[in-house]
């Protein structure tokens, strides 16, 4: 390995703290201004718009309001190097194979300015939260969850791009452990080259001709890696693209301990903590070629199984008129609370009794076979109904309208927020009961409602408690 004691010297000290601001309608000035004015210090990094570094600070960044209504992600520097290698472009069809926390979904997200289809993949059921959570936080609608195993993906759709950012051993996050790589066994590597084997074959058959597949791990070892995607190139139907990427890197290898590789991995890229003071990242970008596919009379290799996203979920049993419903409580939603954006242009999913928000293109969903998958999420939920029908602005909804608020919302002093976030009712001079948004210091954070007893907050409780500590301190719990 190149620079030994560089790499040394960089492993064992703690990796810096790294987050990615949120494109959308927020300026990035207006968010570090925001962060400087509590004490944070911070630079960008040179060739990887939107990151920046914390050099000093009076806490996490993680635990601020800015990170709590998805104005940034924390994010590891060297993965950020990965979407826009694999280059995303807004109404493209997207698909992330395993796609929990979300850091790169979201940044791809972010790339596609929320349009098109992005599938997010997941086979972890404990992943999947987080994942939700980080999607919802940042208000992307663009984003498809699914639930199942990357290697048995259901086909009948083709991809324009594709990002397996698969499971490795994890030599390349040494740097959370003082250094030490994690200690795995000779079953966990043999289990783990086969999985990663399986999920890029799967990634290129999903892939239409013409189309990108980015394999991505954060480990160094080569029979993750070069092994891997050398294979790949004797196997499938793909090219490699070699990568010149906006940051420090390494070379791919073409022979290690007595191996070697097929001599176009010196195009793939190496990223070790030196090289920007990060972790550990492989990435190897791949051309899809022709690979004689027959598909059905007269369709497009583009847009084969991609169809419009209907207004009810498939197979949930069928609702009557479910789009004068969604009309009718945006429109209940839209004048109770003054919204200033124009929300028909916006699309709508029925499913479960709620309102899904999203601005999917097209979806795949419908010439997917039933097997081992399941869709979680399209967008985020938006609207609720009462017992008596009546529509409700989720707390997601409220905080991505935001400024486009302008009715029933009421401003919170500092005293008053901490109260509400104790679950503890507040007076208001507000009488017309029922639901309402919260605002404090310009922003809407989420819903409360007028009762009987006074204000209330209804933002969850968990979301409440992180919401305390990003205030300093409060107890929500």
């Amino acid at each position: 390995m190149p620079a030994w004691a560089d790499f040394v010297s960089a492993a064992e000290r703690p990796e810096p703290t790294v987050f990615r601001i949120r494109g959308g309608e927020r300026s990035e000035g207006d968010v570090l201004e925001r962060l400087r004015t509590q004490g944070f210090e911070t630079r960008s990094l040179e060739g990887m718009p939107g990151f920046h570094q914390v050099e000093k600070g009076p806490g996490p960044i993680s635990a601020t309001p800015e990170h709590w209504l998805g104005m940034i992600y924390v994010q590891q520097a060297s993965t950020g190097v990965a979407a826009p290698v694999l280059g995303p472009r807004p109404g493209e069809r997207v698909l992330d194979m395993c796609s929990a926390p979300g850091g790169k979904t979201t940044h791809m997200s972010d790339l596609m300015d929320d349009s098109g289809c992005l599938v997010a993949s997941e086979i972890s059921e404990n992943r999947i939260r987080g994942l939700l959570g980080n999607v919802y936080r940042l208000g992307h609608t663009n984003v498809l969850v699914v639930a199942g195993d990357g290697r048995t993906f259901p086909e009948g759709a083709r991809f324009d791009r594709v990002l397996v950012d698969a499971p490795c051993s994890g030599e390349g996050t040494l740097r959370r452990r003082g250094g030490q790589a994690p200690d795995q066994s000779e079953s966990f590597r043999r289990y783990v080259t086969g999985a990663q084997r399986a999920l890029l074959e799967r990634a290129v058959g999903l892939t239409r001709p013409g189309g990108t597949v980015l394999y991505v791990t954060c480990t160094f070892a080569p029979e993750e890696n070069e092994a891997i995607v050398s294979d790949a190139l004797q196997r499938l139907p793909v090219e490699l693209e070699p990568l010149s990427l906006p940051v420090p890197h390494a070379p791919g290898l073409t022979a290690f301990g007595g191996q070697s590789y097929d001599p176009r991995l010196e195009g793939a890229a190496r990223i070790y903590p030196q090289h920007f003071d990060s972790g550990g990242l492989f990435l190897a970008r791949l051309r899809k070629i022709d690979d004689g596919s027959v598909l059905p009379s007269g369709a497009d290799h583009g847009r084969a199984g991609w169809c419009p996203v209907p207004t009810q979920v498939p197979g949930e049993e069928i609702e009557e008129d479910v789009d004068g419903r969604m009309r009718t409580g945006v429109a209940e939603i839209v004048e109770r609370f003054g919204i200033t954006v124009d929300l028909t242009r916006t699309r709508w999913l029925f499913r479960g009794g709620r309102a899904w928000l999203h601005t999917l293109d097209e979806w795949p969903l419908s010439t997917w076979a039933p097997g081992d998958w399941r869709a979680i999420s399209t967008g985020f939920r938006a609207i609720d109904f009462d017992s008596q029908g009546r529509a409700r602005p989720t707390n997601d909804f409220l905080r991505w309208l935001g400024a486009e608020v302008g009715d029933r919302v009421v401003d919170l002093s500092r005293e008053d927020l901490e109260r509400l976030l104790r679950r503890e009712a507040v007076g208001t001079e507000m009488d017309d009961r029922g639901p309402i948004a919260l605002r404090y210091s310009g922003d809407v954070i989420g819903r409360g409602a007028i009762t009987v007893d006074g204000l209330k907050s209804e933002i969850p409780k968990a979301r409440a408690a992180d919401l305390s500590r990003g205030l300093g301190g409060v107890d929500g719990a």
